[in-house]
């Protein structure tokens, strides 16, 4: 399942002006929302209920300038929609995945998409210096370990900062778009269009 890099400042904003007109409790409304569509998921049994989440918030950033004007009532129920959207995708991919578990992978090919993903690697590395070395360490440590361990470390860091765990994932979802931002401005530099996500 792939999704644009990026999502722009703008669209977050956007999100959050529709969750509530004030900012302070549009940003509970988003945390809350977060930690409910994970329940979603994780109630429907996908393997990574967080990595949908970030689906989920990206393809309404895509949609929201679109869908905000003419949508009437509370926002949330879109996000929902959203949501059952992608985990009917999840469950698919999942049932794909168990019927070629026993087929022999290919070796991949070698073709202008290594390029591409070279490129990508080569941007986030130099976006990631441009961060703050506390910023870079936290965001390196946040994604640095799988499932259950990675939610345990998860719970550590944000003990460590003295913030919750909701807080930490807007904390760290700001710098996410910041770097999708600061790779496609350097992928347009090269010559290349907006980059899809790899997964």
């Amino acid at each position: 399942m792939s999704r644009d890099l990026a999502i722009s400042t703008e669209a977050l904003d956007e999100i959050l002006a529709w969750l509530n007109s004030d900012r302070g409790i549009a940003v509970n409304m988003y945390v809350q929302l977060r930690h409910d569509l994970e329940h979603l998921f994780s109630l429907r049994g996908c393997a990574d209920p967080e990595e949908l989440t970030d689906e989920v918030l990206d393809r309404v950033a895509r949609k929201v300038h679109e869908v905000r004007p003419t949508f009437k009532g509370d926002a949330r129920h879109y996000f929902h929609a959203v949501a059952k959207n992608v985990a009917k995708e999840d469950f698919k991919a999942r049932k794909r995945r168990v019927s070629l578990e026993d087929v022999e992978p290919l070796q991949p090919e070698i073709n202008e998409t290594d390029e591409e993903v070279a490129e990508v690697e080569e941007c986030l590395q130099q976006c990631l210096q441009n961060l703050s070395r506390e910023k870079k360490e936290l965001i390196l440590a946040y994604y640095a370990r799988e499932k259950q361990a990675k939610i345990d470390y998860r719970n550590e860091l944000a003990q460590q900062l003295g913030i919750s765990v909701e807080t930490l994932r807007v904390r760290v979802y700001r710098m996410r778009v910041q770097i999708g931002e600061c790779i496609n401005d350097c992928l347009s530099d090269k010559g290349r269009v907006k980059m899809k996500r790899i997964k």
